[in-house]
């Protein structure tokens, strides 16, 4: 039960990590949807989450994020495609990332949740039947 466990919750914390860390990117692109030339940037989570847990594919992205010395998966990031053409040469959609943000901070919750959860299913598996 133990190494499921710890599997199970060193995944949580991977993906909470790179929801994290998403959210940090997406905020940067918003902080600068105003400064001229700045391109808007953003990371594939899924590829990012599947070399962090050690289950990377052969697929294309996944090569390009980076082990950091801690341990952890710095996600290759990449330049978001602009939906329309901006004369200050800025590609930031702000539709785009309030989108996006939400949709981060929704799985982040989610996956708090889960790691909860498992938590708690871990914790009242433990318990004696004399103690529920």
């Amino acid at each position: 039960m133990t190494p499921r466990l710890t599997a199970e919750l060193d995944f949580q914390t991977q993906a909470l990590s790179l929801r994290a860390e998403r959210q940090r990117v997406i905020a940067g692109n918003i902080a600068n949807a105003d400064t001229p030339g700045y391109q808007a940037r953003d990371f594939d989570f899924a590829a990012a989450l599947r070399a962090a847990t050690g289950r990377a594919g052969t697929g294309e992205g996944i090569a390009r994020n980076v082990m950091t010395a801690s341990g952890r998966v710095s996600p290759a990031l990449v330049y978001a495609v602009p939906s329309q053409t901006n004369l200050d040469g800025n590609s930031v959609d702000m539709d785009r990332e309030r989108a996006a943000a939400a949709d981060n901070a929704v799985r982040y919750e989610a996956t708090l949740r889960f790691a909860n959860s498992s938590i708690r299913t871990a914790l009242d598996a433990m318990k004696s039947h004399h103690q529920a």
